[in-house]
């Protein structure tokens, strides 16, 4: 006589089971990188100018159709890669290291 019971498993936050579902299916960077776009868009106000996003290595490269734009947002590179790294590590959803920024760089175009 075979038994058909599903072994019970320990209980753990909904939050935690996502994440793992997450890092373990691959899906970790790309998911990180969305986070990343959002944060930008956030940060810099600048959504409705930002033509391409591409995040590769810690460097977040950016694209603007406005040049004026692009020299203004220059000028506050630093503070907006604080900003952005503040609102990704924010995220209970953000998959990496606790107190290592994700964003390394910024780099605009």
């Amino acid at each position: 006589m075979s038994s058909s019971r599903i072994a019970r498993k320990t209980a753990q936050p909904l939050l935690e089971v996502l994440k793992e579902m997450i890092a373990d299916g691959g899906a970790a960077p790309k998911h990180n990188s969305r986070l990343i776009f959002m944060a930008w868009d956030q940060a810099s106000g600048a959504a409705p100018y930002t033509i391409k996003r591409y995040f590769r290595d810690g460097k977040l490269y950016i694209t603007l159709s406005s040049s004026v734009l692009c020299s203004q947002l220059r000028m506050q590179k630093d503070v907006l890669l604080s900003k952005v790294n503040a609102i990704v590590e924010k995220d209970e959803l953000y998959i990496g290291n606790a107190g290592e920024g994700p964003v390394k760089e910024l780099i605009l175009k």
